[in-house]
């Protein structure tokens, strides 16, 4: 594509790095040649989410062959997960439309990333593409619980990558929520989106370590709590067998004192105590309520701390 007919926005794109040594190279060319060959002016910003590998050091011997794209690197003081790390990236990022590539793996054709663009120019200010098939079963249990508890307007799935309008950008900032997950976050926002499937090409699996694993546990079961009622379904069904259970202590011991010849006090104590665990049960389960509701209005603080920000290229 000649300079003349090169787009005029400024673009961005922010890469999330964690022990990608295996796949970084591949993918950071990938990006870069789609960037340069069809934007005046962009630039990449690597979020190297503490890696203890050659990944940093790969981004760096990169740099020398890409041209007019700038390479930043984002340094994490700690490993703080995908989330915080893709906030931080997002927050330094300057272009009028945003890459978020949750990952480096590179299972989709390089024409995928124009073509989540092209869809954006149509009105929509948040596009993400998702790959036609899953392949881990913990993420298919995962987004299907999530879907069938949430509230949101669409079905949530797994996504590659997506491209961000400034707009979304400055409409999530003025929010002034944090996004333990920014999916939910992003469709809860109230402006236009699509998702559009893409045909796996190649059977790469992402790299997960013992802290991402864990990561990914604990952001799985943070997101069920905050963004759906499945806590309140759960203790609403609880509450139900304990006022069953109740009903049925409460028939039998009195059946058991007017038939039998109890032990004194053992009738009223089994009453007491059922009646008791019954009436905790539901004052649980209004408490977890309430703080669900509290939870989904102010979400928990959570802040970043990075060590460095390496401009790589000019």
């Amino acid at each position: 594509m000649s300079e003349l007919n090169k787009e005029k926005n400024f673009i961005s794109a922010v890469i999330y790095v964690h022990n990608a040594e295996k796949q970084i190279s591949n993918f950071l060319k990938t990006v870069a040649s789609v960037l340069e060959a069809n934007f005046e002016k962009s630039e990449i910003i690597c979020v190297n989410d503490f890696s203890d590998d050659r990944s940093t050091e790969i981004i760096k011997g990169l740099s020398g062959e890409i041209k007019s794209t700038c390479i930043s690197i984002l340094n994490m003081s700690y490993f703080h997960g995908v989330e915080v790390a893709m906030t931080a990236g997002v927050d330094l990022a300057i272009g009028d439309f945003v890459f978020e590539f949750d990952s480096a793996v590179l299972d989709f054709d390089s024409e995928e990333i124009m073509k989540i663009y092209r869809k954006s120019l149509q009105g929509f200010d948040i596009v993400s593409a998702s790959p036609n098939k899953t392949k881990r079963a913990s993420s298919r249990l995962f987004y299907y619980v999530f879907n069938r508890f949430g509230k949101l307007n669409y079905k949530m799935t797994t996504e590659r990558f997506r491209i961000l309008s400034r707009r979304v950008i400055n409409r999530i900032s003025a929010m002034n929520k944090t996004m333990p997950y920014r999916k939910p976050v992003y469709a809860a926002c109230g402006l236009r989106s699509a998702n559009i499937i893409y045909k796996v090409t190649a059977n790469i699996r992402d790299y997960e370590d013992v802290f991402t694993k864990k990561y990914r546990r604990s952001l799985a079961s943070d997101s069920l709590i905050i963004f759906t009622d499945l806590g309140y379904r759960v203790s609403m069904f609880v509450t139900s067998l304990m006022l069953f259970f109740t009903i049925a202590v409460g028939v039998y011991s009195l059946v058991f004192h007017y038939l039998k010849n109890p032990v004194p006090g053992w009738t009223s104590t089994i009453l007491f105590l059922s009646v008791s665990f019954f009436f905790l049960f539901m004052i649980l389960t209004i408490v977890l309520k309430y703080l669900q509701i509290l939870v989904n209005l102010v979400f928990k603080k959570t802040t970043y701390n990075f060590e460095s920000i390496e401009k790589l290229t000019k």
